[in-house]
């Protein structure tokens, strides 16, 4: 879905953009472990019940959980979509040889970790279908955890993990909607092709009003919701068809519409709807669990995918494509530093159990033990990784060498 020519590429690029992009997306991920960790205690205390049951209250036909899984995280799709055009048009994956790096790393990052689950849930066909909660990252908790860190994480490793979990996150859409989709209602989904028909000619015919893409958007979820494709993929779907490089003769400081949405929601999706959900889906009761079960296949699969399969898949990738000279590592990044990014990129928090959810939408007792799974594989790497980069030091400025 093209827009227009750019007239002035330093459009694409504000100069303090990238800088107030991380700084937002650390402290939400901030934000995200107090919520998590505050749905734990409360799911383990007496206030426990009034907890689950709110959760279960029905609003409009749909219960609040519902509500919060299938609408609020369609902004947060809406925001990951918007992200992923930025870079690819105008950022930092608008060209193959910047994308090479973060997409190997990306790739090895997604295929290990779900090939991890897969040896642990081979025997379980109960269990097999969660093989992609594993392979996500977390974008917000990663750069949390690297905001804590301060300087001594220099900004080009900051800028590669975003990339690579951009493209992650790619690729958990592209997941989604291929292997976690119900049964198809055509007529909606042929009422959700009009609508994207619609959109995409909006954009073409160069208007860059939000208004019409917004109250479009809104009749394309209700339609993808109801089609059986996740609903959540319609924020992504929207965000393709926003304008973000137009025509404007004249105006040195114009900001494109795509850039303009992605100002106003992102403090909303990282300091509320992220956190919601969080807190809405990180509970889980304790009681009744034994130690041994975190030995059951599902847990033990989650964990050692993140915990495991991140590192190995994104550091081994990593170091093939710098030894094979079709990358170079990072500006003033040692390999140490990039082997606790790589640790980093363990922390599947909101995209693994968000997906958790749709691989066993009717079974609770698999729900929580990805609950507990992604609890302790997300830890264990953000731990691991703080540790790793505390450490570590960066290499005096100089050109990188494959």
């Amino acid at each position: 879905m093209s827009s227009p020519p750019v007239a002035d590429s330093r459009s694409l690029r504000p100069s303090g953009l990238l800088r107030r992009f991380m700084g937002s997306e650390a402290a939400g991920g901030l934000v995200l472990m107090a919520a998590a960790a505050l749905a734990l205690i409360i799911a383990n205390s007496p206030a426990a019940p009034a907890y689950f049951e709110a959760l279960h209250v029905y609003v409009g036909g749909l219960s609040v959980l519902h509500w919060i899984n299938d609408a609020l995280m369609a902004v947060f799709f809406l925001l990951v979509g918007l992200e992923i055009k930025r870079e690819v048009v105008g950022g930092q994956l608008s060209t193959w040889q910047a994308r090479a790096l973060p997409g190997l790393a990306a790739l090895g990052g997604m295929a290990a970790p779900a090939l991890i689950y897969v040896a642990f849930n081979a025997a379980s066909p109960q269990s097999i279908g969660g093989w992609a909660i594993p392979a996500a990252t977390d974008i917000a908790f990663a750069l949390g955890v690297l905001s804590l860190l301060g300087k001594r994480v220099p900004l080009s490793l900051k800028v590669f993990l975003t990339a690579l979990a951009i493209i992650d996150d790619l690729g958990a859409v592209l997941i989604i909607a291929f292997f976690y989709t119900a049964d198809l209602n055509i007529a909606a989904l042929a009422g959700a092709a009009v609508v994207v028909a619609v959109l995409v000619g909006l954009n073409r015919a160069g208007v860059t009003r939000l208004l019409p893409y917004l109250a479009l958007g809104a009749v394309l979820w209700g339609l993808v919701f109801l089609s059986g494709i996740h609903a959540t993929l319609a924020g992504v779907i929207l965000a393709l068809t926003i304008p973000l490089v137009v025509e404007t003769p004249g105006l040195q400081e114009y900001e494109p519409p795509l850039l303009k949405l992605e100002h106003a929601i992102q403090p909303w999706v990282a300091f509320a709807i992220v956190p919601i959900f969080g807190f809405a889906n990180a509970g889980v009761s304790f009681a009744g669990f034994s130690p041994s079960a975190l030995l059951d296949p599902v847990p033990l699969g989650v964990a050692a995918g993140l915990f495991l399969g991140k590192q190995i898949g994104v550091f081994g990738l990593v170091a093939l494509a710098v030894k094979a000279r079709w990358a170079s590592l990072p500006e003033r990044a040692t390999w140490v530093q990039v082997y606790g990014v790589s640790l980093l990129c363990g922390i599947g928090f909101t995209m693994s159990l968000f997906i958790g959810l749709l691989a066993f939408p009717t079974d609770p007792l698999l729900q929580d033990e990805v609950k507990l799974g992604v609890l302790l594989g997300s830890v264990a790497s953000g731990i691991a990784g703080a540790v790793v980069l505390s450490l570590a030091r960066s290499r005096m400025p100089q050109a990188d060498t494959a």
